[in-house]
């Protein structure tokens, strides 16, 4: 029985004559926190963006939970996303959002008072997402990934404006819900904190997996992630 929940095969896309991704092949096995690492510019997010039906790629295959990455609203339907940059509706509050979410999501609106309590949004649930400070609106979206309790989420760069403290508490959370079946595809670039985290990872530059493999498999005696990295990442620079 086939266990993975991610799989791409050749997956390209370009922007002009900007190769941002070229020939990806990866996989994802259920269970996995997996590390999606490189410089700015790799093309880290526009993978996440084809694998969670956000951008159509120019060539390849990707398959995400089983469904066809060309599917987008199956896509989805089906995965928690919490993109780089966090776009908000900026007509509703804290509150209606999450609301919103869940009548979209078809989860129990109970669930809208669980997360507000979870991300600490409490003192904010009727303030309007655009008056939100950009640490506020990261925890938002990591509700709103939440929410419906999905197998699969992306991550891009989720703790970049938030507080050491929530940090925390959400990276205890990703452990647990790892620990429960879910999978996790993490996109950062702190090093540190994917070695902590992560089962398996992936170093992407210029839009070309580097390598991959098992924190054991990748770390040589005495070194760190962050030796690995750069290593690699100044040979093929």
């Amino acid at each position: 029985m086939n266990s993975n929940v991610i799989e791409v095969c050749g997956l390209s896309k370009s922007y002009g004559a900007i190769k941002a991704v070229q020939n990806l092949t990866l996989a994802v096995k259920k269970g996995e926190f997996f590390g999606f690492l490189g410089p700015n510019g790799a093309g880290k997010t526009t993978t996440i963006k084809m694998l969670t039906g956000q951008v159509q790629p120019d060539s390849g295959e990707a398959h995400v939970l089983g469904i066809d990455v060309t599917h987008h609203i199956e896509v989805k339907k089906a995965v928690g996303i919490v993109p780089e940059v966090v776009m908000l509706p900026s007509f509703l509050t804290v509150t209606e959002y999450l609301e919103f979410v869940c009548s979209v999501r078809q989860v129990d609106e109970s669930q809208a008072a669980f997360w507000l309590d979870f991300v600490e949004l409490n003192e904010s649930e009727n303030v309007l997402c655009k008056d939100l400070s950009q640490g506020m609106k990261q925890k938002l979206s990591f509700a709103a990934a939440f929410i419906h309790s999905p197998l699969l989420a992306f991550l891009d760069e989720p703790f970049a404006d938030v507080d050491p403290l929530m940090q925390k508490k959400l990276r205890t959370f990703l452990n647990e819900y790892v620990g429960g079946g879910g999978t996790v595809f993490l996109s950062t670039h702190i090093l540190e904190m994917a070695e902590k985290l992560c089962s398996r990872i992936a170093v992407l530059s210029k839009g070309t997996v580097l390598t991959s493999g098992t924190l054991q498999e990748l770390l040589h005696e005495g070194s760190t992630l962050e030796d690995v990295f750069f290593n690699l990442v100044r040979t093929h620079g």
